[in-house]
Parts: C-alpha cells; structure tokens; sequence
C-alpha cells in the first residue's frame, strides 16, 4: 500500500514542485536517526540494568564528525521554506493561523500521541529499565521546537515580508545578546530563550529560499563555517556540535551562536548541491523513494530509539555483557547492530504509519469561537508539555518522578495533560472561522 501510493503520488507531482526540500527532509531526519545509531554507547551495569552514553564522549577525536552530521538545521531550515508556502496558501484558500496551526500540529503530534500511548502503557505494564524509559522520550524535544516554529511562523514571515534579510539579522543578533548575557553576565534562565532565537533564525532561512533569495551560498557555507570555528577556538562554546554527557556548556541545550554559524554553513552546503541533486531526483524510481520515505519519516524518528534498544536488549539476551564501547568488538557489532535496529523500525513503522495521514478536511464551526487566539495558546500548552515529556521520560510515570523544564517542574502525567489539552484546544480553534 505505501509503495502503490508512494507511486501514484510522485506520478502525481508537478513539474513546478521543488522535490529537493522533499529530499533534505528525508535525509536530516535519516541521518539524524544513524547517527543516534552509531553514536549511542550502551553498556550493562555490574548490578544489572544498561546505562547509554555517548561514543563521541568515549572518544572525543571523533567530535569534529558533528560538524557534518549534526544535521537538525538543515530540517528546520527546510521547515520554513515548507511553513512559508503552506501558510501562504492557506490564506489563499480563505483560511487564516488557526487554520495553518491545526494542519501542522495535526502531522506532528498525532504520531507523538500513538507513540506516547504505546511507550506509556509499557512502562505502566512491563519491567522497562529507567535508562531506556528516559531516552526514548528525549527526541520528543524537536517535536516541540517544531511545534513551535510553526506557531510563529505567520508573525515571523510577516516580518520577512517587510525586512528579508533584516528579520534573520535581527534574530541572530538576539541570539548573539543571549549568549553574551549567558556567558559574560551569568544571567541566570535568559540562556532557554536561544531554543527560539537560534532555530527561528533558521528557519527565517527557509523562508529566504522560499523568496528565491539565497542567491550566495557559497558564501553561507563559508562565513558559517569560518564563524563556528572561531567562535569554538577563542570562545567558551565546545568542539562537540551535539550534547555531551556531564559537560558544562552545550552547543544544543541550550543552542548556542555557535550552533547557529553551525547552521548558517549547512544550509550554504546544502544550497550548492541543490543543481545535481535536483537533476538526479527527476528520475522516477528515486524520486519514489523519496516520497514514500516522506510519508513515514516522522513515525521513523519517534520509534528509531526503540528499535534501537530492542536491538541492545536481545543482544544483552543472548550474550549477556555489551562489549566496551569503541572496543574492536563493539565495532565488529555496527553493521549487524545497524541493520537490525533500521528492519525494526521498518516494522514500527509499518504498524503505526497512519497516524502521519493528513487530517480530513472538516466544516468550520460557529464564527468567533476561538480562533487565533485559542490556536496559539493550545499550541504553547501542546509544546511545553511536549518539551517536558522529553524531559521527565516515562521512568517512574505513576510514582511522581518529575523534572525541571526551565524553571518549572513537571512529571509525565502532567506533561501529557497538558500536550493533550493545548492539542485538544488547537484543533478545535481550527474548525472556526474567527
């Protein structure tokens, strides 16, 4: 069924359609996925259980490989570019933000609630271990940020309408205010704004390329990359452009001016090699694959971790300790690991893919009830609950374990009510016509 309407759609698709953002959303999110692969350092505890770390805090020379697979603004990038034409034509059609919100929330947090329910009854029901319980939920955070990204995009691309360049200016130059604050003041809490600043500056980069205005990237990905590492050698920010166990300062939590040059380099890289890939995916069977893998990328992303752990929990069955991380032995396992853990996810994918359908179309409701308003609120409860379930894990979900979401503490109960509630509250807003 995937393959038959991968086909149909991609004979569907017209001659005007930028298939290259099609592409590079496919293959952030799959190298995102290897990555969490090949990066996770999972061993067993002397009193049973498994701890996850990380290989690149195993061996730190293997960092300088995040500057090229620490590949998230390439997708946030390529969200704005998709929010801007999305957005536009929803006005076109009549509709307005509570419209856009509904649509976007609908693909992002319908798989997220499958997936919540799923991994929230097994850790009610079986004997999960706290370390996987937690970790499945951290991706949960882009989820969030993405969520985010899309709720000011109206406001933030009327801005790029009137300012282009001045409005991406603008936010890098908040950014930059927030880490002088971070690091030269010691201002406490101020750092969490970057969450905003840094990935909403790239995705205004999507909206640019939306314009037609990224006429330079040559350019990008030079000042970007001469940028990141001057800031990384005579700066307090780390080599490591993901986050590193036990470390001090993140380049990613919160993100940092570095990963926003980080960013800016990316997408120069990724613009220059949009001419002959968009020549090779003109031909049909890759341009098939492409939109097949679009269609399940996000039940991938949410159930890649679990596939992952379920690959280390039959090795753990049938051979008892993990060999050392980065060992000859543990690299002997990569390819078998590998190949495993992406034919489960295959197979998760293939049970809880209809959760990515777009929402039917539905009749308007009363006019004035809600609207805007209600769509913005709903879509900042969804987020914070969403971002603190990334946080707190499913660990301990009855038994009041809670952590802190900037300053405020939350446990998963409260987590989910609160994302339910603010969704619950965006797809009603978007049945109204106020």
């Amino acid at each position: 069924m995937v393959e038959t309407n991968a086909a149909a759609l991609a004979a569907a698709t017209p001659a005007s359609r930028d298939r290259y953002v099609d592409f590079l959303r496919v293959a952030s999110l799959a190298t995102v996925v290897l990555g969490h692969w090949l990066m996770a350092a999972v061993t067993t505890r002397d009193g049973g259980g498994i701890e996850v770390g990380n290989l690149l805090a195993v061996r730190p020379a293997l960092q300088p490989l995040t500057w090229v697979l620490q590949v998230m603004p390439v997708f946030f990038f390529v969200g704005g570019f998709s929010h801007a034409l999305s957005y536009r034509s929803v006005v076109r059609a009549g509709g307005g933000y509570a419209a856009f919100l509904r649509a976007r929330s609908h693909r992002l947090l319908l798989p997220t609630a499958v997936f919540t329910v799923v991994w929230g009854a097994a850790a009610l029901l079986l004997s999960v271990p706290d370390a996987a319980a937690r970790l499945v939920a951290q991706p949960l955070w882009f989820i969030g940020v993405y969520l985010g990204m899309a709720a000011f995009t109206p406001p933030l691309l009327r801005l790029h309408d009137r300012y282009g360049w001045g409005a991406f200016a603008a936010l890098c130059g908040a950014a930059a205010a927030v880490d002088a604050l971070r690091f030269a003041a010691g201002v406490p809490f101020v750092p969490f704004l970057n969450f905003a600043f840094v990935w909403l500056a790239v995705h205004q980069l999507g909206f640019l390329r939306a314009d037609g205005r990224l006429r330079r990237p040559a350019v990008m990905a030079a000042g970007g990359l001469a940028a990141a590492a001057a800031l990384v050698a005579l700066g307090p920010y780390p080599l490591s452009m993901v986050g590193m166990p036990g470390e001090r300062i993140s380049n990613m939590a919160p993100p940092t001016l570095a990963l926003l040059c980080h960013g800016v380099w990316l997408v120069g890289a990724v613009e220059l090699l949009g001419g002959p890939a968009g020549r090779w995916l003109r031909r049909p069977r890759v341009w098939r694959g492409v939109v097949a893998a679009n269609g399940v990328a996000m039940s991938a992303f949410l159930w890649h971790l679990t596939a992952m752990l379920a690959v280390y929990g039959a090795l753990i069955a049938l051979g008892g300790d993990l060999p050392a991380p980065a060992s000859a032995a543990w690299w002997a396992q990569v390819p078998l690991r590998i190949a495993v853990a992406a034919a489960l996810t295959a197979a998760l994918v293939a049970v809880f893919r209809r959760a990515e359908r777009p929402p039917a179309p539905r009749p308007p409701a009363a006019p004035g009830r809600l609207g805007g308003p209600g769509a913005a609120l709903g879509a900042a409860l969804a987020l914070l609950g969403v971002l603190g379930l990334s946080t707190v894990g499913f660990g301990g979900l009855l038994d009041g374990h809670s952590a802190v979401l900037v300053a405020v503490r939350l446990t998963a109960p409260a987590a989910i009510l609160m994302a339910a509630a603010g969704w619950a509250l965006v797809e009603r807003a978007g049945r109204s016509r106020g």
